[in-house]
Formats: C-alpha cells, structure tokens, sequence
C-alpha cells in the first residue's frame, strides 16, 4: 500500500509517531515523559489487531494498514521479522503499529494497549514494546496491582499511584540495551493495559499527575509488596544486589488489636512437606538456584533457621545432608524451599519446625506471614491504614521515611 493512501490516517498519528522517536527524557523532565515497556520479550510470534484501523510503520513510512479485528501475525525471519499480512514486507528490522483514531487501541496478543506498539527482532526472537505516556502507563499498572477496590480505599490507590510513577521514572532506561525501560510483569509493575484500568485507579493517577517520592533531590528506589505480615523487611535481609538506604527502614504496621495488613488474604499461611517431597524439590531448586549439584541431596536430615534480620525475616537456612550443611541465604531462600506445588515460599518471614522419628526428618512445617519480599510500600497495609482514615501522605510518610513529596512535571 503506497503512503499516499493513507495520507489521512498519517495525519492522525503523527503527533504518537514522533513521540517514538524521541531520545530519553532528561532525570527531571519539563513534561510528561514516554515509557517503553516490554509487553512481550523473547517470544517465537506476536499478533498485532487493532480496535480501529492500525497502521503499520516502517521508518517512519506507512507501509499497510489493518482493518479493525484484524490479525497481523510476526515471526523472526533470519536476522529480523516477517509481518504475515497482505501488505506485510518479510526481513524487517521492526514495525511500529498505531491506531488511526485516537480513542482506540493496539493490541498484543489480544491485550489492548495505549501509545504505540514496536515490534522488533533479537536473537531469533521477538519484543513487542507499548510506547506510552507515563501518566497512560499507570492506569494500567494501578489497577492491576492494587485490585478491584472501594471508594474507603482510595487513600492507597493514591499512594500506589505515586510509588508506581517514581518507580517508573526511576527505572526508565533500566533495560535500555534491550530496546525497552521496564517490563510488564512483576519483575518491574504487573502492567495489564486498557483491559486492566477501573474508574477507581484512574482516578488516584489523575488526583496525583506528575507527583514522585524524592531524597536527595531524586525519585527514591519505590520498592512495593502485597502484605508484610507485620513488619517491613531492610533490602540487606531479602535482596542481593539493592543497598540499604535511610527511607527503607523495617517499620512496624501494627495498629491497636492487631495489624493493618491483617485484611490480606495472605496475611498468615501454612505449608507443609514430607521428606520425600522436600528432597525431591530441594534436588531441584539447589542446583538450579545455589549450583549446588543434587547428588548432595541424596538425604534430607534438617532444615533450621540460622540467622535473622532486623525485621525478623529469615537470612539464613542450613539444609543439612550426609556430607555437612547447605546454606541457603535471604535473597535465595523463598526460591530454594518452594511450596510442595512448586511456587515460591509466600515470604521470608517463617518460622520451621522439623518433626522428626528415630532421628530421622519425617516432616517441615513453615508457618508464615505475608506475601513478597517485603520492602517498602505493603499494599494491604495502605488499605488498611486508608480505612482507618490515613491520606495517601501519611501513608507515604510512613513507609517511606524522609522522603518529599514532590510534583516532577
């Protein structure tokens, strides 16, 4: 299809084109900034549709168009990609799709997105990249993150806001030699685009546009996790490579009769092993995680909390086998003594017994508390505290300690 054709549907799209090939913004832009994330990376194929008409284009130039609902297949094709449409050109280093009207939306792999997608080849492999505003960004990272919720909660979903947009910024360009800022998925913020947004999460978003947590004069390192339990964790306790900083302190969220992250499901739970279901996942989880070779792990016969941190988080396990002690430390411990069905040990904050006969490990019981690695923010907590009558400052204040509260653009 020659760009003359669609003449119309180029005017449209300029202004979202041209933001895609802007360079990074500057630490402290004047204006909202652009976020690249990676909404598939690594992957054999990705269909592109569209809600309305989409365009796909190839440096700079429209080189065809898809109808509304209609599928564009890509897959590698030697060094780059082929798009399998009518239009579509094979050996492409990349294609930018965007939507004609502005109220519609690319989807990818059947997830509408905002912005701009650009697919791109790498090692015999495709990423697909959401080009989007910031601001766009979030109201599909809030709601995701933060749940269906009442208007009580808004307090938190504000304060999730903020925590998400300066992760966000403080994050941009974290994976820039892969040609995107940030993932989608929980490594970075659960991001679920158009589908995932709630009147309630747009809202927060709105209620707090271009607001950061800063010290020092920088966005802050906004660490996040569903429920701490108890207590948050110190990053030395459950991170290898995050140094400790003043604003991420073990704090207490204890309120009067109990806590206020006891409204999370996950606030207390209980997972048991027998021994020979313990071996079996020890057999694969060690060598996978500590390089320690299996053959070490022909027997079982403890596992015992060495050492704690400030917060009371486990930093230390010994695993003991025929030939000594394995020890199995805080950023490894929740990957190492996974659950029986194989995800990862809800947290770090643990406490084992070993039941033993003649000697001879039978069963290990962890009772624990709370979900994820525990540091900074604890959503739960902000819904609690939001309920008590908390603003999203105090809640902000409370788990981020000596931070400013600053408007970034």
């Amino acid at each position: 299809m020659k760009p003359g054709t669609l003449a119309a549907g180029l005017a449209a799209v300029a202004a979202a084109l041209a933001c895609a090939a802007l360079p990074p913004a500057p630490p402290r832009a004047a204006e909202e900034p652009e976020l690249r994330v990676a909404v598939a990376a690594g992957v054999p194929k990705v269909e592109v549709a569209g809600q309305g008409r989409v365009l796909g284009v190839v440096a700079g130039e429209a080189v065809f168009g898809l109808a509304a609902g209609e599928v564009a297949v890509i897959v590698p094709d030697g060094r780059g990609l082929r798009v399998e449409h009518a239009g579509g050109r094979p050996q492409l280093e990349s294609v930018t799709f965007a939507v004609v009207d502005p109220a519609k939306h690319v989807a990818v792999n059947g997830t509408p997105y905002r912005g701009v997608v650009e697919v791109f080849a790498r090692n015999g492999a495709l990423t697909a990249v959401d080009r989007v505003r910031l601001e766009d960004y979030l109201l599909g990272v809030v709601a995701r993150e933060m749940g269906p919720r009442e208007a009580s909660d808004a307090a938190a979903l504000r304060a999730q806001a903020i925590v998400s947009r300066t992760y966000a910024l403080r994050n941009r360009g974290r994976f820039g030699a892969d040609g995107y800022d940030v993932r989608a998925g929980i490594t970075d913020q659960a991001y679920g685009g158009v589908a995932a947004e709630t009147p309630e999460a747009g809202a927060a978003v709105r209620a707090t546009a271009g607001e950061v947590l800063t010290y020092g004069g920088e966005p802050i390192n906004a660490f996040f996790h569903s429920t701490c339990g108890y207590r948050t964790a110190v990053p030395g306790e459950v991170f290898r490579s995050v140094t400790d900083a003043p604003y991420l302190r073990s704090i207490s969220d204890e309120r009067p009769g109990g806590y206020y992250c006891d409204l999370s499901p996950r606030f207390r739970w209980r997972v048991e092993w027998d021994v020979a279901t313990l071996r079996d996942i020890l057999r694969r989880t060690v060598p996978a995680v500590l390089g320690v070779d299996a053959a070490e792990l022909t027997e079982v016969q403890d596992v015992r909390v060495h050492r704690t941190g400030r917060s009371g988080r486990v930093t230390e396990l010994r695993l003991r086998v025929p030939r000594g002690e394995i020890p199995v430390y805080g950023p490894d411990i929740r990957q190492v003594l996974a659950a029986p069905d194989g995800a990862p040990l809800g947290s770090s904050a643990v406490q084992l017994t070993a039941q033993s006969n003649g000697g001879a490990l039978v069963r290990l019981t962890a009772a624990g508390a709370g979900s994820g690695h525990g540091v900074g923010l604890c959503q739960w907590g902000a819904i609690g505290r939001a309920r008590a009558g908390q603003d999203h400052r105090t809640i902000l204040a409370t788990y981020f300690p000596g931070t400013r509260l600053e408007r970034w653009y």
